[in-house]
């Protein structure tokens, strides 16, 4: 068991920095901390995770499309109809926060190809930077970057500086 631990760990690092490597030049690319990433598209924000899984190396893309959004019935059919169409991801519910997410997940072998896994990164933002607009639009809610401006209106607030609104 603690090698197969070691080798997860090796195979998250080994992730990490290929990932690091591929996202570099990139304006968009942030790296957050080890082995986490953000990824800047129109109005969304991706998340990308490196898990240990196993021998291997898990990598999660997460975008929060929408927070404080009430799951009815004609959004879960929508979203449900949306995710047998897509081609990267999947749109799912966290109750916490009332979150409407897109989530993909790729194995470390995934990584091989730069080129692919940019594209896969862009094909996802894209589809994350669509519907976040449109489900905050039909269904209430905030986007991130309602959600990133009011945190920022806040804080120019709280620090007694000009109100930028």
């Amino acid at each position: 068991m603690p090698e197969r631990k070691a080798r997860a760990r090796a195979a998250v690092h080994a992730a990490s920095q290929k990932i690091e490597k591929m996202l570099r030049e990139s304006p968009a690319y942030r790296k957050v901390e080890d082995g986490l990433y953000a990824v800047k598209q129109g109005s969304s924000m991706i998340m990308i995770k490196v898990h240990p899984w196993k021998d291997h190396a898990l990598i999660r893309l997460v975008a929060q499309l929408v927070k404080g959004v009430t799951m009815e019935c004609m959004l879960a059919v929508e979203l449900l109809e949306l995710n047998a169409v897509l081609r990267f991801g999947a749109f799912a519910f966290v109750p916490e926060g009332q979150a409407i997410v897109l989530c993909h997940t790729l194995l470390d072998r995934d990584l091989g190809d730069s080129g692919e896994f940019k594209e896969t990164i862009r094909d996802f933002a894209f589809v994350a930077d669509e519907y976040d607009d449109r489900i905050a639009n039909r269904y209430g809610g905030q986007t991130m970057e309602d959600l990133m401006e009011e945190s920022v209106l806040a804080h120019v607030r709280k620090a007694g500086g000009p109100d930028p609104g």
